[in-house]
Parts: C-alpha cells; sequence; structure tokens
C-alpha cells in the first residue's frame, strides 16, 4: 500500500469535513438554553403579568400565559416550525414562509443535525420563543377577554403571525428580510415587536377595561412581580445566550452584554421615578430590568460593552416614556403595559443594533456589518426590518382576532363577570392575597 494512502488513514480520526458533526459540549448548552428559555413564560411571565393585575384576576392571567406556552408550543410541533423553517418549492413562497415539509416534523430524524447539536433541539428551542412571543400580547387584554377566545387566538396567531416572520427574518436563504442582511441577534423584531405590537392592537379591539382610567386598579402582589423578573432575568441568559447555538465566545458575550443592559436599565428606571414621582418602586426597578433585557435582545452577540450601556439606558427610558405618558396621552388600556416595555425597548433595540454592532471582530460573525459596508446603509435595512415585521403583525393580528372572535361567539367576558372577576367566573378558583 502506499504510504501517502497509510498516512491518510492514519490521519481520518484528526480530519475535519464539511458536515455537521455533534458536539457534546453545544448540546449540553443548547439544552440547557432550551429549559431557561422555557422556564421565562409559566413562570417568569406569568409571575410578572401575574402580580400587576387586580387579585380578582390573578389566576386568569396565569392561566392565559401557561394556556398560551402550552397552545403555541403544540402548534408550533404541529405545523409552526415547517412554517418558520422549511423550505417551500416555490422561490416567491420560501420568501414569506417555509412551506408544510415538515409537518408534524416529517423529514426530521431523531439523529439529524443542525449544525453541532440535534435538530430535534433546535425545534423545541425555536418552540419556546414562538410561546413566549404570543404570551406576551396577553398582557394587553388581561381582565376582560374570554378564556376560549384567547386560546383560539393563541392557536392561529401562531400560524398565520408568528411563524411566518420568524421565517422573514431567521429562515435562511430565500427569506425576504434574512437575505436583505436584517440583523436581529435573539429575537427584538420576532419577538418583541411582534408581541407588544399584537398586544396593543388586540387590546384597542377587544376595548377598554371597565371603570378604565378613572378606577383604580393596583397591582395584586408587586413581590410576584418582581420574581417574576427576576426569573425572566435568569431565563433570558438562555434566550441570549442560547441565539449563538454553541457554548462559545459569542454566548459568552451575549451572557455580558446583557447583564449589563439589564442592570443599567433597571437603574435608569429607578432614578426616573425618582427624579419625576419623587418615590423608587419595586415595580419600576422590575419593569425596567424587563425593558433592558428586551432592548438588549436584537443586538447582544453583536454589540460591546459601550453597546451594551447604551441600550439598557436609553432602552428603558423609552420603555418608561412609552408606560408614564404615551399610554395616558393616546388613551390606550394596555393593561400591563406590553406595548410599552417590549414592542417600545424593542423597537429601539433593533434599530441601535445597526450603530452599535461591532464592525472590526471576526469572532462577531466575520462583522455583522460586511453586507452593507457602513452603518446608514445597515440602519436602512433594520427600519425595512420593523416596517415589514410591524405591517405583517397588525394586520395578521387583526385578521386572527376576527376569525378567534367568529369562533368563539364574541371575544369580551360579560359584564357579571368582569366585575366579579375572572377567576371566579370564569375557573371557578380564588387567588388569597396573603
Amino acid at each position: 500500500m502506499k504510504k501517502w494512502l497509510i498516512a491518510l488513514l492514519l490521519a481520518l480520526p484528526t480530519l475535519t469535513f464539511a458536515q455537521d458533526v455533534l458536539d457534546t459540549g453545544d448540546t449540553a448548552w443548547m439544552m440547557m438554553s432550551t429549559a431557561l428559555v422555557l422556564l421565562m413564560t409559566p413562570a417568569g411571565l406569568a409571575l410578572f403579568y401575574g402580580g400587576m393585575t387586580r387579585s380578582k384576576n390573578v389566576l386568569n392571567t396565569y392561566a392565559m400565559v401557561f394556556g398560551a406556552f402550552v397552545v403555541a408550543f403544540i402548534v408550533w410541533i404541529v405545523a409552526g416550525y415547517s412554517i418558520a423553517f422549511g423550505t417551500a418549492e416555490s422561490a416567491s413562497v420560501q420568501n414569506v414562509i417555509g412551506g408544510f415539509s415538515h409537518v408534524m416534523l416529517s423529514g426530521i430524524s431523531w439523529n439529524d443535525l443542525s449544525g453541532t447539536y440535534p435538530t430535534y433541539v433546535f425545534v423545541v428551542f425555536q418552540g419556546t420563543f414562538a410561546a413566549i412571543t404570543v404570551a406576551i400580547a396577553s398582557g394587553s387584554v388581561i381582565e376582560r377577554i374570554k378564556f376560549s377566545t384567547w386560546l383560539v387566538f393563541v392557536a392561529l396567531w401562531g400560524l398565520v403571525v408568528y411563524a411566518p416572520i420568524t421565517h422573514m427574518v431567521w429562515g435562511g436563504d430565500g427569506a425576504l428580510l434574512f437575505d436583505a442582511g436584517a440583523l436581529d441577534f435573539a429575537g427584538g423584531t420576532v419577538v418583541h415587536m411582534n408581541g407588544g405590537l399584537a398586544g396593543l392592537v388586540l387590546g384597542i379591539l377587544v376595548g377598554k377595561r371597565t371603570g378604565y382610567p378613572k378606577i383604580a386598579m393596583k397591582p395584586a402582589n408587586v413581590m410576584l412581580t418582581a420574581l417574576g423578573a427576576a426569573i425572566l432575568w435568569f431565563g433570558w441568559y438562555g434566550f441570549n445566550g442560547g441565539s449563538a447555538f454553541g457554548a462559545n465566545a459569542i454566548a459568552g458575550l451575549a451572557f455580558l452584554t446583557t447583564t449589563i443592559a439589564t442592570a443599567m436599565a433597571a437603574i435608569t428606571w429607578m432614578l426616573a421615578e425618582w427624579v419625576i414621582y419623587k418615590k423608587p418602586t419595586l415595580l419600576g426597578i422590575a419593569s425596567g430590568a424587563v425593558a433592558g433585557l428586551v432592548a438588549t435582545t436584537p443586538a447582544a452577540g453583536f454589540v460591546d460593552v459601550t453597546g451594551a450601556f447604551i441600550l439598557g439606558t436609553v432602552g428603558s427610558l423609552f420603555a418608561f416614556w412609552g408606560v408614564t405618558s404615551l399610554k395616558k396621552k393616546l388613551g390606550y388600556d394596555d393593561s400591563l403595559d406590553a406595548f410599552g416595555i417590549h414592542f417600545l425597548a424593542g423597537l429601539f433595540g433593533a434599530l441601535a443594533t445597526a450603530f452599535l454592532a461591532v464592525k472590526d471582530n471576526d469572532l462577531l460573525w466575520n462583522g455583522p456589518l460586511k453586507d452593507h459596508g457602513d452603518r446608514m446603509g445597515q440602519f436602512i435595512v433594520q427600519i425595512e426590518s420593523v416596517v415589514v415585521v410591524g405591517l405583517f403583525t397588525l394586520v395578521g393580528t387583526v385578521v386572527v382576532y376576527y376569525i378567534a372572535t367568529a369562533l368563539t361567539g364574541g371575544s369580551r367576558v360579560d359584564e357579571d363577570q368582569e366585575s366579579m372577576g375572572l377567576d371566579e367566573s370564569v375557573h371557578g378558583e380564588k387567588y388569597i392575597n396573603s
């Protein structure tokens, strides 16, 4: 046997080929990240929202978030994943959706890989994103929407709105906004702008709570909200860190920038309240932290320390303005400020990414701005991205709302149920505030 062939056979175990190879470290990290993101919805967001609602609606609020998670995840498995990450036969269709080749995950085997970890893990990871996005929207309509209408809305919205937007932004070659070069590291447009705007649209369509804004509607338990915010922060390391898709340096960068931005946002909101209202509230600190988490999401793996400081500080101010001023000026009833915190902070983060993303570090995906060459070029792409997502969410949410309303015989609970509280009137349970 020739010497070169012997040498080649001896070298085979150490050669790296252009194909996916399972990496146990990446797999472990992605499974852990998925578990962290899962914790964000039925625990973190549910507590965050539940504590802010009135005591007669705490359990209903929690049920809306928990119900949204389980329904949205099953819908994701049935068809949402295929629409978001499948490959359509037509190029024009591929611009908007990925088709139906993976309905019920058909065509995907247990040993298939997405890069260096199992595709099934990627499916579940992305499914937790789908679930929390629609759950965010619930914060705008709690205390007055029918539970049945909400669940039907969740199922339809996941297919009609969330999955196509996910495809357009993250769907790979052929997808509209992905091909345009839009930057969204972990879901500023896909998750937070999308969910926050859907919430506002729902709030306007369902109508204001009885007595709003004349009647004081005080939170049932701010401690629950603060605990929920802390769990969200903890889970967000999977949200942002996991979006590096491996146990790598980008994940470490996202860990750092997420922590900096969140801490700065909490401080900023606290100081803003202290200066304007003379009292720094725990609710404000918790809200500021969530605003910082949202603002850093589209940019966590793209920015440096300075960028993280800016995202947290300015993102928090945008959300603070939305919650304390814009809502009063426009008069809409966004019960738990899903629009003010998620949409506005997400919008700022998405646009600011164009100016804050690091260009000269090969570690950052060889420079995320390489395709456009300058900041303004990327900024225009970011504007296009938020406009497309905003319009798609607006129209899609209206359509899905009216379908869900028709299927459930109306979207709003009756006056007696609203007066009694949805915990007892809908679920037959009562929250005891100790």
